[in-house]
């Protein structure tokens, strides 16, 4: 097309405009043959074969920033029983300090997984990151840049994490830190349509015991009314979020 114009007309970006032109028809899309390789069918991920053994992992960044410093929320789920943990972190966290909390947070509670899918954040991108799974026998796998459905459990648990701290924040305000565990009891202990069970019964074989059933136990003589109470109500506010 542009060079059959060419020999009459006459305009600035005209090539360009001609691309442009012929991209939008509608004939030209249907006829044309495609030149490109085929992308093939979608992969989804393995199923593990036991708990906490295959991980994934993103962030939580751009939230108020609370009296600790903490900025951002790192959020780890298990591919098997989609039980997860929320770390408060800070955005300008490097991969030595990642290190740390991974270790407090996750090797001390569930081992060395098998395998790690991230996105390609320069925290999970840098040398030391990369040098300690190695050491530790982990292997790291990055999800496609701009296809976020490859990492889209986490995905989904992010979006879930953010009703239940909305929700929470009406009572903390910006000290959203505070509500954080009662967010992670929350998500853990609400049912999941993927698995038909709570992360938690998946995770210990049971389902885990609420404090709003704390009462009916006999252990608001231990906790006290007023711990019981604020417990109750913020884990009510979290899982009406949730639902």
């Amino acid at each position: 097309m542009y060079q059959d114009l060419k020999k009459l007309f006459w305009w600035r970006r005209m090539n360009r405009d001609s691309a442009a032109f012929v991209a939008q028809c509608g004939t030209c899309n249907r006829i044309k043959a495609e030149k490109k390789r085929p992308a093939g069918l979608l992969k989804p991920l393995d199923i593990p074969m036991w708990k906490w053994e295959k991980i994934t992992m993103d962030f939580i960044v751009g939230l108020p920033r609370t009296p600790k410093g903490n900025d951002s929320i790192w959020v780890i789920v298990d591919r098997l029983t989609k039980s997860a943990h929320f770390i408060p972190v800070k955005a300008t966290h490097n991969a030595p300090r990642l290190a740390e909390l991974y270790v407090q947070n996750m090797l001390r509670l569930h081992g060395v997984p098998i395998s790690i899918v991230s996105d390609r954040g320069p925290q999970f991108t840098a040398k030391f990151w990369k040098s300690l799974h190695e050491a530790l026998g982990t292997k790291l796998d990055y999800s496609t840049a701009y296809h976020p459905q490859t990492n889209g459990q986490t995905e989904r648990v992010n979006q879930l994490l953010e009703d239940l701290l909305r929700a929470c924040v009406l009572t903390y305000g910006p000290n959203w830190e505070d509500s954080l565990p009662f967010a992670e009891f929350s998500y853990n202990n609400i049912y999941q349509a993927s698995i038909k069970m709570s992360p938690f019964q998946a995770l210990y074989g049971h389902q885990c015991r609420t404090p709003l059933m704390w009462e009916e136990a006999g252990e608001r003589q231990f906790f006290g009314p007023a711990m019981l109470v604020e417990a109750a109500e913020n884990v009510a506010k979290s899982e009406t979020a949730s639902e």
